[in-house]
């Protein structure tokens, strides 16, 4: 039953994912914002719901190691993983604002956490407040920089325009039953993962930062996939490095607002939150010393393994 309720969980948080992407897409681009600022915000906000919910709920259950290893976990995965196979499959092109704002953010972000959660292995009500401050500020920044984008460039709308096909009705319904099945998915799946780690005797660390991260990422992966398919490269990164800010500012500084979350397993702490950061770090000369600002199928080749070599690790310590 373990299983079915992992699955059953995983299938509702991509269905749920899916949907909510889909509605908050179109009623972004009726506000008239740039697709960057649609990946960075909207799209990474609907794509990271998964992320919070379970995460939340773990919280709320008791069980803060999935908390935390959920939200690194799938910061490891969207880069590793994510971003590692779309960038292996497409070769996708860098945006001058990916350089300018989204990966120092998603850097800053990171390095604010790790020291954070190495002070006192716990975040409460302060830091919770902070984070979500520092992400409200940021997404006010890319917004007010998009629209007055959109005013000195007012001939370039088309990419928005084709993105509104759903009427607003249709858009309430996706983004409606999307949060209701990301609820019971994230239900069930807490359910499942906890039961399962116990039944196979292993640590919810390991469970949280392996099948439970990799299920939750799976909305950013479809998402990036179809986003770099479709010639929207800037939805693709955007999604990506604004859904692990979202990660850390949104899912975890709501968690701790409203249930103080505290590190039990060492190896989180030891391990994972530094693979988490060198993630981040090895797309420092990938993304800044690349004269074609171009990210290559080899580049995603490389974090492939890196992801590989992660996973092997967390089972074989």
């Amino acid at each position: 039953m373990a299983v079915v309720s992992l699955l059953a969980g995983l299938a509702l948080l991509t269905l749920g994912g899916d949907l909510l992407v889909r509605g908050a897409v179109s009623l972004a681009a009726r506000l008239k914002v740039s697709t960057l600022v649609i990946g960075m915000t909207v799209v990474s906000f609907a794509t990271s719901c998964p992320e919070l919910l379970v995460s939340l709920n773990a919280a709320l259950k008791g069980h803060s190691d999935i908390t935390f290893g959920n939200v690194i976990g799938s910061n490891i995965a969207n880069i590793g993983l994510v971003l590692g196979l779309t960038g292996a499959i497409f070769s996708l092109p860098v945006s001058r604002n990916s350089l300018r704002f989204d990966w120092p953010m998603m850097a800053l972000s990171t390095l604010i956490f790790v020291g954070f959660i190495l002070f006192d292995r716990r975040l409460g009500l302060l830091e919770g407040v902070f984070f979500v401050a520092l992400l409200t500020a940021f997404s006010s920044f890319l917004i007010y920089a998009s629209r007055r984008e959109n005013k000195n460039n007012p001939q370039d709308t088309s990419s928005e325009d084709e993105v509104i096909r759903d009427s607003l009705t249709r858009t309430a319904l996706y983004l409606l039953i999307g949060c209701a099945a990301l609820y019971f998915g994230s239900e069930w799946l807490i359910e499942g993962a906890v039961t399962l780690a116990r039944s196979l005797s292993i640590s919810e660390r390991v469970i949280s930062v392996s099948l439970v991260s990799v299920g939750t990422s799976v909305p950013e992966l479809a998402a990036s996939l179809i986003a770099a398919y479709k010639k929207e490269q800037s939805i693709s990164l955007g999604n990506l490095f604004g859904s692990n800010i979202f990660n850390l500012l949104a899912v975890l500084g709501i968690t701790s607002v409203i249930y103080p979350v505290e590190i039990d397993d060492v190896g989180l702490l030891n391990v994972d939150i530094w693979w988490m950061v060198a993630f981040v770090f090895v797309l420092l000369p990938m993304l800044y010393l690349n004269k074609r600002r171009f990210f290559t199928r080899w580049m995603g080749a490389i974090l492939l393994v890196s992801y590989g070599l992660y996973a092997y690790s967390i089972f074989n310590p």
